[in-house]
């Protein structure tokens, strides 16, 4: 019975294995990205600290920088430890969080601290505002997560990511539809940056209210992604069949459940 149980809930996950079929999320793979990572975060913080919050007048600069600080150093360290092969293979689950929080920290916290300092740089705006600034923009990114993450979950128990679905004829393809409600909240966020930066700055610096664009626009874009990276997490933890064998750490268990 719960063999069962157990082969109904993974059909409804089927899909959401290509990834780790195809190698791409393989331990080895994820090893040599977290690597190569390691090196882009502590360039990146370098930069955060050095050029962007140096001059920034956010009222938080000086926590935030120091809570990403050693936010970042933990993850540089752990990526160095499950680069290596006996660790990784020992505990492939947590090196697949491990790299959630790298690509989320490298793409999305690291862009969205340093486009926050930017938009706040310069500005005569009061330390109420850049506050009031930076809940708003959070906030929507909350939205952005929790309208993707609700899609997709309705997504599963709709039966869309089952093998031979149509979700799987269209896995490399965007849906436009279902991601409008999403899609518009995160273009409401971007206008709500424009806007502020504009009417703190103006246009005399197009070069920080494109940085500033961009790098808010990388934070949400990630947000999209952070879903179905947790889900796939979950799947590790429920099925064997979503991690890879031990021995030879290249290899898809054939246990399925």
């Amino acid at each position: 019975m719960k063999e069962s149980l157990a082969n109904e809930e993974f059909r409804n996950y089927a899909v959401l294995r290509l990834p780790i079929e195809s190698g791409r999320q393989s331990p080895q793979n994820l090893a040599g990205n977290m690597l190569l990572a390691s090196f882009l975060q502590a360039g990146l913080f370098a930069a955060e600290y050095y050029i962007v919050g140096y001059s920034s007048g956010h009222p938080w600069k000086e926590q935030v920088l120091t809570g990403h600080f050693w936010f970042t150093a933990i993850l540089i360290a752990l990526s160095l430890l499950y680069s290596f092969p006996a660790v990784y293979r020992r505990s492939e689950k947590l090196q697949y969080l491990i790299s959630i929080l790298v690509s989320q920290n490298l793409f999305g916290i690291t862009f969205y601290i340093c486009a926050m300092f930017v938009a706040t740089r310069g500005t005569e705006a009061s330390a109420e505002s850049m506050v009031n600034f930076t809940w708003i923009s959070l906030l929507i990114g909350l939205l952005v997560f929790l309208l993707v993450f609700v899609r997709l979950i309705r997504k599963i128990r709709r039966g869309d990511y089952r093998e031979g679905s149509r979700q799987e004829e269209m896995r490399e393809q965007f849906e436009y539809k279902s991601y409008i409600p999403a899609a518009t909240m995160a273009g409401l966020g971007i206008f709500f940056v424009l806007q502020y930066v504009i009417r703190q700055n103006g246009w005399t610096d197009f070069g920080s209210l494109l940085f500033a664009l961009i790098g808010f626009g990388l934070f949400y874009a990630m947000l999209f992604v952070l879903p179905e990276q947790l889900v796939i997490l979950y799947c590790k933890f429920r099925f064997r069949c979503f991690n890879y064998n031990g021995g030879s750490g290249s290899r898809m268990t054939e246990g399925r459940f």
